[in-house]
């Protein structure tokens, strides 16, 4: 997968797209003039932007997304632990509870998730 960051206001775009797709490109524009307030040449210029990016592709007028907003957002999550605690998981979970208990069943489901993901 390619490594992007989305601005914010490309993010915004792009979960308009994923919300809405397949989607005419037509329909786009004025669903970007209502919710972003876009003129249509910003809409078109962000697609564009954002399908050479590998994120959506307008084909025969009509929008999709080539990955999902799912791995979008997995995909930030690894770049996320990368740059802010060198790649190391246990840093980057040892933050995010820092001085909060968890419950049980959370720490049930982190067992659960470690056991199905480690390596062998």
């Amino acid at each position: 997968m390619k490594i992007y960051k989305l601005t914010e206001k490309e993010e915004m775009f792009a979960n308009i797209i994923w919300q809405n797709e397949p989607i005419a490109s037509g329909d786009l524009v004025k669903l970007s003039k209502k919710e972003m307030n876009w003129k249509k040449s910003t809409t078109y210029t962000v697609l564009k932007k954002l399908c050479e990016k590998g994120i959506f592709k307008n084909e025969n007028a009509i929008v999709s997304s080539l990955i999902t907003k799912d791995e979008y957002y997995a995909k930030q999550s690894v770049l996320f632990v990368e740059d802010t605690f060198g790649g190391s998981l246990p840093r980057f979970l040892t933050a995010f509870i820092s001085g909060k208990k968890i419950s049980e069943k959370q720490a049930e489901e982190l067992k659960r998730l470690i056991d199905e993901y480690k390596e062998v």
